[in-house]
Order: C-alpha cells, then structure tokens, then sequence
C-alpha cells in the first residue's frame, strides 16, 4: 500500500500523504519517513537518540526522493528533526508531517499518536451528512484563540509581575462554546491554529501544516474543543493558508537545500511584502503535501469547513510583485494554481460532503463558487469583499453626506447572486490603524451606538452567511491586539452591554426566522421596497422564505426620525409586527416609543422610524 500511495505522491497527487509520511508510532519501533529529493544523507536526530546523527541514518527508497528508517526505544512526545545533508552543507530540518511541533523560538517536532482521542460528536457528524448548508443559517464568530480570553498568574496568587498567558485548549472550549451558543452564533471561525513561529502573524506564516500550535496543548486538547463544539450544536471553521510560507530556517525553505516547496522561478517565488515563498502548486509532492493538509484536518478532527486564506495572491502572478511572468496564453492567470485550487475543491467534497470551502478573495475573478465541473473554482462561498468596503465607508460618513453614496448599501445586490457570499466583519478591519468597528460609525459616543446597531441590523439582514471578529459584539473601542485578550471590561459599562444584548437578540432573530437564510442565493428571497429614498437615507426591503410569511426591514440611516413614513408595495397585506426595535430603550435607544404592530391599507404602510434606527416586522396571519 505504502510503494502505490509513494508512487502517486510523485506522480500525480494524493489526498492522504499524512499516512506515509512524518513519523508513526509503535511500541516496539517508530518508522519515519521525509520527502527530500536533492538530500545525499539524511538522519532522524533526537531525545531518542542523544541527538547523534550517526545511530539512525535514513534510506531512499524512492528514486525521486522519499527516505525512511525505523528508530527503537522512542517515546510519545519525543523531540525530534531530521539532519539533511546537501553538498556538505547540513540542514536542521522539521519534519513537515509532524502532528505536533515546539514554538515561539523552539522548533522542534514531537513524536504524537494522532489517533489516540475519543470522540463523542457521532451525532453532529451524521446530522452534517444530510445538511444542504446553502439553505441554513450560518452566523460565524471569528475567534483568535489566543487574545479570545487569556489567565493571568496574579488569579493564582502569585509574583504580579508573570506576564498574561494562554488558556489550553480545554479550557477555552469550556467558556468560549456557551458564550457563542448564548450569543447566538453557530459558527466559530479559528484564525490560523496551524503551527506558526510568530505570534505577530496571527497564525498566517505556518511552518506545521499538520500540527496545531502547541501554544494552547496538545493536538488532544484541541479535538477536545472541536468535540465540545460540536456536542453543543457549533460548527467549527479553520484558516487555513496554502498561498505561502515563511523563510524560517527549520521549516519548509529550501528543506533540502535547494527548492522543494517553493517555485523555482525567481519571478514567482517570493512576495515582497509578506516575505514569504509561494509554494510551486504544479508539483505532484507539493500538491499531496497541501491537499492532505486540508484533508488531515477534516479526518482527523472533524473540522466543519476551512476558510482560504489569500487566494488571489494564488490566482494572478502578477500579485505583489514588479517582475512578473505571464503564463503560456500571455495572461497573468496562475494556471497551476487554478487547478491545484479545483482539485482542492473537488477532493474536499468528494471525501467529506457537506462541509465549507470558502475563498477569501478581494477581486472579479469569476465562478469562484461555482462547481469545478460548471468551469468554477469549486469552493461553495466567497467573503463578500466588496459589500464590507461600501458599508463600511458608508457608515463612517456624516448621515447628511449619506445621499451622495445611496448606492453603497445597494450596490452588493446588482452582482451579489453571481457568486455565494459571506458578509465578513473580520479582524482585518480592525488593526493596523483602521479602527475598531465603533470608531468607525460616524458621530459622538451615543451616536455611535445608535450606528453600529443599525449597521448590524442591516447586515443581519442582508442577503449572504455571516461573520463577525471577536469584541464587534460589544462595541470594542481599541483595535485588536493579539497580545492581550479582548476588553471584556467594557460590559460593566451600560451602553456596551446594551449593545452586547442587542446583539444576541439580533443573532437569533436570524437563527430563528428563515427569512434570513433560506432563499439566500437568489432573488426569489428578496425584493426592494424603497432602495432609491437617498434624501432621506431609506432603505426598506422584503425578505422572503417558503412559509409564506414575509419579513419587512426598514432602516433610517439619517439623523432625523420620520415620522408617518410611507411605503408602499404590492406585496405588503394584512398586519405586521415588530419584532426588533434597535432604537429600544432596553438596547442604549432613545424613549421614542413605536407602535408594536402595523396594520397595512391599500398596499401602504405609514411608520414612524427613529433617527438612526432599524426595524424588523414579520407578517401576522
């Protein structure tokens, strides 16, 4: 099995190389095996062997560079690296397949049995199999694990000097996964868990494909908190990074001393800005190694979907760089990426059904979405890059400048059932100087309030799947900091916990009304009612699902109520009711009070909307 597997390695690709390749345990003996084609020796060096390179040298047993030996007397969690040499020139090397590796200026990799974890999801991940995810709502809390919430040494009584640190993974699972049940989210979306050397890249520069960062545990402790996830009723989405690597010496930078991973055209090879090697997508081995990473973690722990980061530095070869090359139609289309992409796609729901693939990807590149066999890219939702630029700008502008840029907030829906969609309020929006989401919104403090919970009524609303980064929820006036855990402290403050409960409320309007989510993808699920009101910043609309029972959403996004407001539509008939006020005292609103429900005549509603301020009516029958 292991001689056909290797052979496909090199010459085609496959999905599961984790089982041939890294280091796999026995009592008696523990087998190691390194893909390292220019190597002329190469010996597995560790605890195991007091680090001397002489007692276990590999042997080539494939002509195109696959090397293997068995070690006696290593032990779980047993350091290890294997020692390549090239010319006389001796590389300290990871190993790639490793399940679990040392960090933050250790490196490196530890014997692990991946296998040894009982799992507890049977039913999540049975219920998944009949799952049609396009017609279900998905509302998503983007997490980074280690600034979600951090532990202080001075609980414990000690030294008040102990600098703040991690939480395991046990333990974040144990308070995270209520906090998003109860906040109405049923998604959590992890920024990169992918082993990582610096803490500054949030995870976006892996050395480990194949390990979790043992920042927060062991690879155990981690299936612990997909585990607990899934008992709980919540999905589990990872970012995930096969754009590109880091030059650390021990990773996968020219692992046996010349270029493995990465390209070998200088004018594809690096990015200047992030400083890191685009792996070379049209080689057999580096297709295995990244299509079985993605693949690893949908076995292996059971992960709901992986968000792919930076795809459009993967699509055009002209990304990031002054000298380029063109492909052989004189194009700047990155062919071997589109197919590693379209085999990625495929594979994926091939072996695991229905589960998430979703592209983060900022330009016109069409049929990101659509199914490989239709022409596509194969992934079945895209970050809605487009519709958050708008919003966003839109938001931050004086309510009396809003007329000038109406079309901001309807923009999305001329283009927006071309592709699947996601709405991402991510953690990029809120560092490197662009503000938090709350400093965004025009206006002083109250205003600002009244702002955000509009802009978010209005999102929740909208047509797409949703995402949301960590501290949106409660109006988090400092940027993200990955040093430090979010500002939890501000919920002592009433306007913040005001908006915090708004918020949940909001998130289970949407869980629990499938106007929201059900016909999400194409027009039978929406219509405008006043789109083109920019005098007086309107926007109205129906949301639509197969009970027959609509939804109204009304927004006034001026700083003036309207009183005895009109709008009419053939659809509208029979009576309405409020169901969310994002003016309610009880959310930090003002005293104005509006009528519960709405009676329509002659296809005509008249309202009064607070200034800044949403409505949700849902149809009485």
């Amino acid at each position: 099995m292991v001689d056909k597997k290797l052979k496909s390695f090199h010459s085609d690709y496959i999905i599961d190389a984790y089982n041939i390749l890294g280091s796999f345990f026995e009592e008696e003996k523990t087998t190691f095996r390194v893909y390292a084609p220019h190597a002329t020796s190469i010996s597995v060096v560790g605890d195991f062997n007091n680090w001397d390179y002489t007692l276990n040298p590999m042997t080539k047993i494939t002509r195109k560079g696959v090397w293997e030996c068995a070690v006696s007397g290593a032990k779980l969690l047993d350091r290890y690296k294997y020692r390549i040499v090239n010319n006389d020139k001796v590389y300290l090397k990871q190993d790639l397949y490793s399940y679990l590796n040392e960090t933050d200026g250790k490196s490196s990799s530890l014997i692990y049995n991946i296998d040894s974890y009982n799992w507890r999801d049977e039913k999540w991940m049975l219920n998944r199999t009949f799952k049609n995810v396009y017609n279900l709502p998905i509302n998503i809390y983007e997490v980074h694990l280690g600034s979600w919430k951090t532990y202080n040494n001075n609980d414990n009584n000690q030294d008040s000097n102990v600098n703040i640190k991690f939480l395991n993974y046990r333990d974040i699972a144990l308070k995270l996964i209520p906090y998003v049940k109860e906040m109405g989210y049923n998604y959590i979306e992890l920024l990169p868990i992918t082993e990582h050397p610096y803490l500054g890249s949030w995870g976006y520069q892996v050395t480990g494909y194949y390990s979790v960062t043992s920042r927060y545990g062991y690879p155990d402790d981690f299936k612990f908190l997909i585990d607990y996830a899934h008992q709980n009723g919540i999905g589990v989405i990872l970012d995930w990074v096969p754009a590109h690597f880091p030059k650390d010496d021990f990773g996968l930078v020219e692992y046996d001393g010349k270029y493995v991973y990465e390209e070998t055209n200088a004018k594809k090879r690096e990015f200047k800005t992030w400083g890191t090697r685009m792996f070379k997508f049209g080689k057999s081995e580096v297709k295995s190694f990244l299509i079985s990473s993605a693949s690893f973690f949908f076995e292996k722990y059971h992960i709901d979907g992986l968000r792919v980061d930076a795809v459009a530095s993967m699509l055009y070869l002209d990304y990031d760089r002054d000298k380029f090359v063109l492909n052989k139609f004189g194009e700047k289309y990155n062919l071997e990426a589109i197919e590693f992409l379209k085999c990625l796609n495929k594979e994926m729901f091939n072996k695991y059904g229905n589960i998430l693939m979703i592209a983060e990807e900022s330009t016109s590149f069409p049929k990101i979405t659509h199914p490989v066999e239709d022409g596509g890219l194969g992934f079945n939702y895209k970050w809605c890059m487009g519709w958050m630029h708008d919003s966003l700008h839109y938001i931050s502008t004086d309510p009396y400048f809003r007329q000038h840029i109406h079309n901001n907030m309807t923009f999305t829906l001329s283009y927006f059932y071309s592709e699947n969609y996601v709405l991402p309020l991510s953690h990029d929006e809120v560092v490197h100087c662009k503000g938090s989401l709350i400093n965004k919104a025009h206006g002083e403090y109250n205003m600002k309030f009244a702002n955000l919970r509009l802009y978010y009524m209005y999102m929740m609303t909208h047509p797409g799947k949703k995402l949301s980064f960590m501290g949106n929820e409660f109006g988090q006036f400092a940027e993200w900091d990955e040093n430090i855990e979010i500002d939890w402290f501000l919920l002592d403050y009433p306007k913040h916990k005001a908006l915090h409960n708004f918020v949940k409320d909001l998130n289970h309007v949407y869980l629990n009304y499938p106007n929201l989510y059900e016909i999400d993808h194409h027009w039978d699920g929406f219509e405008w009612i006043v789109s083109d009101d920019k005098m007086r910043n309107v926007y109205a609309y129906i949301r639509k699902c197969s009970s027959g029972n609509d939804m109204v959403v009304i927004l006034n996004f001026s700083g003036v109520t309207l009183s005895n407001y009109e709008i009419r539509h053939k659809g509208l008939k029979g009576s309405y009711k409020i169901i969310l006020n994002s003016d309610d005292l009880k959310y930090g609103g003002e005293e104005y009070k509006v009528k519960n429900e709405v009676k329509v005549v002659n296809n005509r509603i008249k309202i009064t909307i607070p200034k800044l301020s949403g409505l949700i009516l849902y149809e009485q029958r």
